[in-house]
């Protein structure tokens, strides 16, 4: 029970500085939003004009609404569409002329105006478009071919087209990781973001909390506390305790929220818990660590920034795994946050299960094992030397 009351203390601490509250519920959720704003795969916006287009301009137009991932905005008239491109309101603009169909019937080329905003949504939004004009020219052009040899009329070979590109084996392009493991075919555009900002936040909040250690050796309390009938190892669990009860805090945070306020799913309930309680009890060892080695609050927040920052960046929460060459890849993961970072992308972006997730979570507590039984060792050795 001491050991639990302990444990509260440290956690009553953290949630009394105000400070500390935004870098808890406010900084976790704002960094989730920007990355999913800049990066996310949300739909892309397409705005069309088409007036009196004819069948054709109207069959172009169905076959770019039924692209997945695609919305279609109609505007009546170029000038609007134009000022929606600029203001981002789409993120590109499509002008289907006048009279489309009957310059296609009469074998004369139809001009389609395209305009768009420099940025990767209108790349994307631009090969929707072509490959939605590609497939309708193939069509035409064959109808043609069709007409000219006296085959059949215009109509009856856009006919016999159509009907061939329904029955034609379509090409299949599989995009995968460089492990081999296909990309899921969709997800939202918090997913990743969410799930890498868990493990840099967990991480850099249990050091952070090293400072509360150091201000309690420096004050003598751990002292005071040996001088009641208290036991050293009472003490040092209630220390981890504290630890690992503000990470879980911090990562419950995140998951809540951010399945609350941006309707993140991170996937099995229970692998998903596993690998939390996994990297908590990483960050819990980490921050005890740092607390029983460091001498001054003054040292331990820089180190717990610099620390926190350069392991996620190295672990793949900044920037993606799957960019790193395979030499970085295999460095990346000698660190805890490389292994937190599969663990979830297996749950979020590829559907896994506590299966799937076995060796990530392996590779967990065994760096919570290792850091937790050298940090014990460390604050024991502080504590009987202080008393």
């Amino acid at each position: 029970m001491k050991a639990l009351a302990v444990a509260g203390v440290e956690l009553r601490r953290l949630l009394r500085w105000r400070a500390n509250l935004f870098f808890l519920f406010v900084l976790p959720m704002l960094i989730i939003l920007l990355l999913g704003a800049a990066f996310g795969g949300a739909e892309a916006r397409l705005g069309v004009v088409a007036s009196d287009t004819g069948p054709l301009g109207r069959e172009l137009v169905a076959a770019l609404e039924a692209k997945p991932q695609l919305e279609v905005r109609r505007f009546a008239d170029e000038a609007a569409l134009e000022r929606s491109v600029q203001s981002g309101r789409v993120g590109a603009g499509l002008v289907v002329p006048a009279g489309y169909d009957a310059a296609l019937r009469s074998g004369d080329n139809a001009a389609l105006s395209y305009f768009a905003r420099p940025d990767a949504p209108a790349e994307e939004l631009r090969v929707a478009v072509e490959s939605a004009v590609a497939g309708q020219s193939a069509e035409v052009r064959a109808a043609r071919l069709l007409q000219r040899a006296g085959i059949a009329t215009f109509e009856q070979g856009l006919a016999r087209a159509a009907a061939a590109a329904v029955v034609m084996p379509p090409v299949e392009v599989r995009v995968t990781d460089p492990d081999g493991e296909p990309y899921p075919e969709g997800g939202g555009r918090f997913e990743a973001g969410a799930s890498t900002q868990l493990v840099l936040f967990v991480f850099l909040t249990s050091l952070n909390g090293a400072i509360w250690l150091i201000e309690a050796r420096r004050l003598g309390v751990m002292r005071r506390m040996l001088a009641t009938p208290t036991r050293v190892r009472t003490v040092l669990a209630g220390e981890t305790l504290g630890r690992f009860a503000i990470a879980l805090l911090q990562a419950g945070i995140i998951v809540v929220g951010s399945a609350v306020a941006f309707g993140v799913g991170w996937g099995d309930p229970l692998a998903a818990a596993a690998l939390v309680i996994a990297f908590s009890l990483v960050g819990s060892g980490a921050g005890l660590l740092l607390g029983s080695v460091v001498s001054s609050e003054q040292q331990a927040g820089p180190l717990a920034l610099l620390l926190s920052l350069g392991l996620a960046a190295l672990g793949g929460s900044m920037v993606p795994l799957e960019v790193f060459p395979d030499r970085v890849r295999a460095v990346a993961h000698l660190t805890p946050h490389a292994w937190a970072n599969d663990g979830f992308a297996e749950l979020v972006r590829h559907g896994g299960g506590i299966a799937d997730v076995l060796p990530e979570l392996g590779a967990l507590f065994a760096f919570a094992a290792a850091v937790l039984a050298l940090a014990t060792w460390r604050l024991r050795s502080a504590i009987l030397s202080a008393s």
